[in-house]
Formats: C-alpha cells, structure tokens, sequence
C-alpha cells in the first residue's frame, strides 16, 4: 500500500512559481507512474502531468506545457511538480497520485491518491 502526502501549495500572485512535492509516507514509489492532477471549485479533477517510473517520459496538460515541469527522485521517493508563470486559471486543489501502467492520463488510471495541497494564484 502507498501513502501519498503532498506539500508546497500556497497563495501566489499572478506570474509567480510554486514547487509541490509528493512524498510516500509508506510504500515505495519508484515503480510507479506518477501523476498530478488539479481540482478548482465546481469542476471535475483534470490532468496536469505524469512521469514515467524512472523519469525516461513524461507528459503534460496542453494548458500547463512550457510553464509546469514534472520531475522525481526515486532515492527520495519524491515526485515534484515546478510551475512557473502561474495564472489565476491555475487556482485548484493539487492532487499526486501513483499508477501502474505509461501512459496514465485519466483519474481511472491511478490505483493510490493523497489528500491534495490547496493553490491559490491571485490576478
């Protein structure tokens, strides 16, 4: 069983950056497809990004392209999501999740969730 616990959300103003982080507070993540999704107020939980097990491939949201990056460390056992620019479209609950298979694009395709760390980008 994985245990996901996110971290790094906050209030930013427009352009600015945030790096979230996802660590397993049990488990092991380095054989896992890991995700992050988004959630705003009112819409369904969409995808951002994911990255392959060993970092080889990684794909993103065409919303979030050129301004979010999706990196791990496996020795940490940490997977991180860098987002750069930040639009107030941006706002949402920030989930990180952990799939068995490549690629995972969908809720469905992932097997373990976290609680999700709030992101707030005002104009």
């Amino acid at each position: 069983q994985v245990q996901l616990v996110e971290s790094g959300g906050g209030l930013v103003q427009a352009g600015g950056s945030l790096r979230l982080s996802c660590a397993a507070s049990k488990g092991n993540l380095t054989t896992y497809t890991m995700g992050w999704f988004r959630q705003a107020p009112g819409k369904e939980r969409e995808f951002v990004a994911a990255i392959f097990w060993d970092g080889g491939f990684t794909n993103y949201a065409d919303s979030v392209k050129g301004r979010f990056t999706i990196s791990r460390d496996n020795a940490k056992n940490t997977v991180f999501l860098q987002m750069n620019s930040l639009k107030p479209d941006d706002t949402a609950v920030y989930y990180c999740a952990a799939a068995s298979r490549y690629p995972a694009v969908v809720p469905g395709h992932y097997n373990h969730w976290g609680q999700g760390t709030p992101v707030t980008v005002s104009s």
